[in-house]
């Protein structure tokens, strides 16, 4: 924990005074130039820092940051309004319910309604999800139109997990399955060992404004359970997108 503290410092004096070298870093922070350092690498790795392209010897910080901050912004409307219905989804299914917002060929997760199980389904706020690995993802995909869904392939699926499907014809027929059912499924295709149920939520002009999960241990979310659990996604679906602009 130590160690992520740390981190969390660096980014913050980064982003304070950037652009900035590791030795005033340290002298800041007043932590080794060791430890500063192996930071500042972990936090470009995750694409939170880069070096400024004028001094390679400085850091600032990526536009990564910017983008979270915009979708977090953009999903407190929809998060005030689908609060409610998502409470009561959660209290039915006993199961993690996630909200997430699109934010370019991904979604950003923005709100989460815990189960109280003590195995159950976990994202941290602000993580962003591959449209083709994360149920939300794939309702998302099946709400845009094919051109774009076929530019979204072209770029080719990354595995996640070793049940996330990378093959576009089966990425394809899934999207019809989403679009003629209404909602998406997913079994381990983002984490091992979990499952999950996603709607999305279109605003009056017909734009997906977010969408939303029912997640779960596989070992509990069962497949007798993903129609039940789709029906009440759907019926969430509907009483929020009545009071969505």
């Amino acid at each position: 924990m130590n160690s992520v503290l740390t981190a969390l410092r660096v980014f913050e004096e980064v982003a304070l005074a950037q652009p900035i070298g590791l030795s005033e870093l340290s002298k800041r922070l007043d932590v080794p130039k060791s430890t500063v350092q192996r930071c500042l690498r972990t936090l470009a790795d995750a694409g939170w820092l880069r070096t400024a392209p004028a001094n390679p010897g400085q850091w600032v910080i990526t536009g990564r940051a910017f983008s979270l901050g915009s979708a977090m912004s953009s999903g407190d409307e929809l998060r005030r309004v689908a609060l409610p219905e998502l409470g009561r989804l959660q209290s039915e299914t006993g199961e993690t319910v996630h909200l997430a917002v699109p934010d370019g060929n991904e979604l950003v997760l923005i709100e989460r309604l815990d189960s109280a199980h003590q195995l159950r389904a976990f994202l941290a706020l602000g993580t962003r999800l591959p449209l083709h690995a994360a149920s939300t993802g794939k309702a998302y995909l099946a709400s845009l139109p094919d051109d774009r869904i076929e530019e979204f392939l072209s770029d080719g699926l990354v595995s996640v997990t070793d049940h996330t499907v990378t093959d576009p014809d089966t990425l394809r027929r899934e999207i019809a399955d989403i679009r003629a059912r209404g909602y998406a499924v997913t079994e381990q295709g983002l984490h091992e060992g979990i499952a999950a149920v996603a709607v999305a939520l279109r605003g009056r002009s017909g734009v997906v404004r977010g969408c939303f999960s029912i997640s779960g241990p596989a070992s509990r979310l069962t497949p007798d359970l993903y129609a039940p659990y789709g029906t009440k996604a759907l019926a969430a679906r509907d009483a929020i997108e009545r009071f969505l602009p």
